[in-house]
């Protein structure tokens, strides 16, 4: 995975973005995603690619991952238009995030 390097002016724009959004729904839900997105980064950023993590840490990690990638497959489910031909016979758990 190639590292993605974020400036500080772009990580303000961000922040500026996501305030802005919050104004017109989902607070909470946004904010959380702005937070968990921010502090995963930061870690994978910081963490050497051979340190071994302490196993309840690797536990809340893969769950907190099946976690969002539920969340995200409902919501882009949610969000096909079923009009779209083929879209019905597309299983949603058959689709793999980040991997």
């Amino acid at each position: 995975m190639s590292k993605i390097i974020v400036t500080e002016k772009q990580l303000e724009d961000i922040v500026k973005m996501v305030k802005e959004n919050n104004e017109q729904g989902s607070y909470m839900a946004k904010q959380q995603l702005f937070t968990i997105a921010t502090l995963a980064y930061k870690m994978w950023e910081q963490m050497p690619e051979e340190e071994q993590l302490e196993d309840w840490m690797e536990s809340k990690i893969a769950q907190c991952e099946q976690s969002v990638i539920a969340v995200v497959k409902t919501y882009l489910y949610n969000e096909v238009n079923d009009d779209i031909k083929g879209m019905d016979t597309l299983n949603y758990n058959d689709i793999v995030i980040g991997k």
